[in-house]
């Protein structure tokens, strides 16, 4: 497992929707055990294989609660209840931003097994999760109201 460097604002892979993925294979796990590294030694909540540099459908995410969530391929079912939160992204070191946020969502995806997996969550971990997929879809925390 390693550290691998952030991208930072102004990389073009922060603006690229990512690639599902396909199948797991030893890259992938890989790839999911040193986001989580990167994540930790960053004390980042979550953090999105673009992030890293690597165009895939991969997020991964602990709020404090010493619950992994590793979501590949994931969709936003439901989103209700937005709220404002303030934001900060490792990609925009010193960076905050108020933005309104689902307090609420239903998102569907694979864990790091590659088995079909559904999280109904609220609050910082919804927030979170929300957070990721957008760069996942090329959107940054900098776009949003």
């Amino acid at each position: 497992m390693a550290i691998r460097d952030i991208r930072l604002a102004g990389d073009e892979i922060l603006r690229k929707v990512s690639e599902p993925v396909k199948e797991l294979t030893p890259e992938i796990t890989e790839l999911i055990n040193d986001m989580f590294d990167t994540m930790y030694e960053l004390d980042g909540a979550g953090l999105a294989a673009p992030q890293v540099g690597v165009s895939l459908r991969i997020l991964v995410a602990d709020v404090g609660d010493n619950k992994q969530i590793c979501l590949i391929n994931p969709v936003l079912e439901k989103e209700e209840m937005r709220q404002y939160t303030n934001e900060k992204c490792l990609s925009f070191p010193g960076v905050r931003r108020k933005l309104r946020r689902p307090c609420h969502i239903i998102v569907k995806g694979l864990d790091r097994d590659f088995k079909e997996i559904t999280i109904d969550t609220y609050g910082e971990l919804a927030r979170c999760i929300c957070h990721e997929i957008d760069h996942l879809d090329g959107i940054l925390f900098t776009d949003r109201n």
